[in-house]
């Protein structure tokens, strides 16, 4: 046993004692009315991060909700600095019925797996910034330092459940603060309890909404049917338009700039254990498996751009009957991008897209939000990888070169982390596929919380090793 694990084992206490004072504040920062409890989450956070031991905390006022900082400088001279990413606010918890238990009050659950704790923002993200107050300190233990072989910085924000609105201007603004040689984001996981693995890309993320025009007004059906187009028809016939029969996007265009998977990234995610059956009948909750012809479910959900078709409406849709030709039709899509794909080049190519595939009489209006969100991935031969891997395999007793890569489907702010400090990516975060994020019930498995500790505990070193 390591040095950081028995660290880790003897005060798996204080991180549980953290997680029930934590958890129990429902920093929701999408509903207004709990703005108080985000600036409250943002307290607490910052208070634990001083009883750490890290010298400077400070709480970071945004147009919206706050984040926090900290920074515990090493005292070797030249150390390379780390800055950690995550966020402390939750998704909001509805509906609410649907819990087996009060979502913000920590329950501690025995499954198959071990010992689990149930609450929102248990994994998301609350835990995953958690394991690093223990992490540190099972680092100067271990070492007998008195400050981190590496300088390890802290930013959390509060809005990341919200789509991150204020943080691009607040990385603008604090700058050279956050300044670091390499960011470490916990704001993930690994395919399984028993699989070590790491993250090594995220998605990107493009919006669009689509309105089509018919008729001034709306018409009676029985007077105009047939004979004038219906955009509700227009809008069935685009948006079955828009993939082939092999599941692949119809936008020309669209997959230009895409980069493809290594042979070498291919192999180490098909080595990653995974029972298509078992993620239907579970997180998937669906009755088959659908999508781009020639990828695995794995590289489908994490590796591949998509589009997606999130809602569409027009017309009537109250009891009974109006039988009319509805004057418009309206669709909201999304697309998830991976490198090196651009979220500011799809609104163009699907405005091209719609205006070739409507039929005479429809007018077409297609809005894309400016933004996005642009995607991410991590050098895989880079001394940063090399040392997340070495922290990873002790931490889970294997060899570096056994932990598997895998990529994440979601989307977050980190490419513009990236862009703004100009440091390369690492994903270190102990969260599972079956912790049911942003849905009623979330969990997390309290031995990947432990191993998630150590792992950090490790990489300071490891980082700190590769720079010398």
């Amino acid at each position: 046993m390591t040095s950081e694990r028995e660290y880790v084992t003897a005060h798996l206490e204080d991180l549980h004692a953290d997680l029930d004072a934590w958890l129990r504040i429902p920093s929701i920062s999408a509903d207004p009315a709990h703005a108080g409890d985000v600036a409250a989450s943002a307290e607490w956070l910052a208070e634990a991060l001083r009883r750490t031991g890290f010298p400077t905390v400070e709480i970071w006022p945004t147009a919206g909700a706050p984040a926090v900082f900290a920074e515990w400088p090493s005292a070797d001279a030249g150390a390379p600095v780390a800055l950690v990413y995550g966020h402390h606010d939750v998704q909001p918890v509805d509906p609410l019925e649907l819990w087996d238990r009060p979502p913000f009050q920590p329950t501690r659950v025995e499954g198959p797996d071990g010992p689990e704790l149930h609450a929102r923002g248990a994994i998301d993200d609350k835990g995953n910034v958690a394991f690093h107050l223990l992490g540190i300190r099972a680092h100067l233990a271990a070492t007998g330092r008195a400050t981190p072989a590496v300088t390890v910085k802290l930013i959390i924000e509060g809005e990341e459940e919200s789509g991150s609105p204020h943080f691009e201007a607040l990385l603008e603004e604090k700058r050279d603060r956050l300044a670091c040689d390499v960011v470490v984001v916990s704001d993930t996981g690994m395919a399984a309890p028993d699989v070590p693995s790491a993250v090594t890309a995220m998605r990107g993320l493009a919006d669009a909404e689509i309105t089509l025009r018919g008729p001034a007004v709306d018409l009676h059906s029985g007077s105009f049917g047939g004979a004038v187009p219906n955009p509700l028809h227009a809008m069935a016939e685009l948006l079955a338009k828009l993939h082939d029969d092999q599941g692949r996007v119809t936008i020309p265009g669209f997959y230009d700039k895409v980069l493809p998977l290594s042979d070498r990234e291919r192999e180490l995610m098909s080595r990653v254990p995974f029972d298509e059956q078992a993620w239907l009948a579970g997180p998937a909750a669906s009755r088959a498996t659908y999508g781009e012809a020639g990828y695995s479910t794995l590289e489908r959900t994490g590796a591949r751009p998509t589009a997606e078709v999130n809602g569409m409406w027009g017309g009537y849709t109250g009891p009974g009957h109006k039988t009319i030709i509805p004057a418009e039709a309206h669709a909201k899509v999304t697309f998830r991008l991976v490198s090196d794909q651009k979220p500011q080049d799809i609104g163009p190519l699907l405005e091209s897209w719609v205006a070739a595939n409507v039929p005479a009489g429809i007018e077409a209006e297609v809005h894309t939000p400016p933004g996005g969100v642009a995607p991410c991935a991590s050098d895989l031969d880079s001394p940063h990888m090399d040392a997340l891997l070495a922290a990873i395999g002790q931490a889970f007793d294997c060899d570096p070169a056994d932990v598997l890569f895998t990529r994440e489907g979601g989307s977050g702010p980190e490419a513009a982390i990236v862009e703004a400090l100009g440091a390369p990516l690492l994903f270190l975060g102990a969260g599972l596929p079956t912790d049911r994020i942003h849905s009623p019930n979330e969990r997390v498995l309290l031995p990947m919380l432990y191993r998630g500790a150590e792992a950090a505990a490790h990489l300071w070193r490891e980082l700190a090793a590769r720079a010398s």
